[in-house]
């Protein structure tokens, strides 16, 4: 298996719980927590983890809660590489309406970051050894960190010889696209706001997404489309992948663990094809799962073995 590191430039711990009915101006009695480490890339590395697979977590961490994340990578065996900050790691919430199965979900800003901070992780990338194979750049950017960020992770990557998949929206994401990135993963609103137009048709999206693939701006493109799966395009392949009907417990870290099983599969020399088949199965098999608790491993490997089967 080849070297995956993520990198999460905005993580967060990540609180989850449920109460009968959401009622304005009452005290609400919610359910016991669960707090879970969070933010793109480190949802990346759990998902690889819980699919079977190793990746080093690379992010910034302060304060107390800093501190709490870092326990909670540890209580679930992960390996992570913390870069000290100033500022207080975030928390974000979701809560579960039960009485209607609806899913309210609270994001909280990070820490605005000096320009020490954020030079600083990507020092600490450039040092990891053994270079890593892939590269992961997921999540929102906090404050204090400049939209080409995710662009000098490009470049960096390069000089690494490393693929890099970015995992972000606007700016950041189009300023990404310009170096020339492995693979990006946008759902299709992201995409729409990506190519500035309402397109609708899959032919259109087709069309749309080639333009990246033909300019050098990704080399694969990989479009969420809910419930109906998802849209890869390549140099050599477009194909509409749908996984298995399921049952939606919570859409929280289905993104993400779509991307973990594309690169962990890439890791393990699957072909872009496989690869992309199981990361939908992976995405697919999140939503089964309640609050953040991301994908599992026999749910993705039985709708990836449907999946298979069903295109024979």
């Amino acid at each position: 298996m080849k070297m995956i590191v993520t990198l999460t430039m905005n993580p967060a711990i990540d609180k989850s719980s449920s109460v009968g009915n959401v009622v304005a101006e009452r005290k609400l009695y919610c359910t016991a927590p669960r707090f879970e480490p969070g933010g793109g890339g480190i949802n990346v590395c759990r998902a690889i983890k819980k699919l079977g697979g190793e990746a080093l977590a690379l992010y910034p961490s302060g304060g107390p809660t800093g501190q709490m994340l870092q326990f909670l990578f540890d209580q679930e065996g992960l390996t992570h590489r913390p870069v000290p900050v100033k500022g207080w790691s975030r928390e974000s919430l979701s809560v579960l309406e039960e009485s209607t199965g609806q899913q309210y979900r609270f994001g909280m800003p990070g820490p605005e970051l000096s320009d020490v901070e954020w030079r600083q992780c990507l020092d600490e990338l450039l040092n990891i050894k053994p270079t890593p194979d892939y590269i992961v750049a997921s999540g929102s950017l906090p404050p204090g960190v400049p939209p080409d960020f995710y662009a000098q992770v490009v470049r960096m990557g390069k000089d690494m010889n490393a693929k890099v998949i970015v995992d972000a929206t606007g700016e950041a994401l189009s300023l990404a696209l310009k170096e020339g990135v492995f693979l990006i993963k946008p759902n299709i609103r992201e995409f729409r706001d990506l190519v500035g137009q309402d397109v609708k048709e899959e032919s259109q999206i087709k069309v749309a997404a080639r333009t990246f693939v033909e300019n050098g701006q990704s080399e694969v493109v990989v479009i969420s489309l809910g419930a109906s799966g998802a849209l890869m395009v390549s140099k050599d392949v477009v194909e509409h992948i749908v996984p298995p009907a399921v049952p939606i417990i919570s859409k929280v870290g289905a993104g993400d663990s779509t991307v973990a099983g594309i690169v962990l599969s890439l890791s393990l020399g699957w072909t872009l094809k496989e690869a992309v088949r199981f990361g939908i199965a992976a995405g697919a098999a999140a939503v089964m799962t309640p609050g953040t608790e991301l994908c599992r491993k026999e749910d993705t490997e039985r709708l990836y073995q449907a999946m298979v089967g069903s295109t024979k």
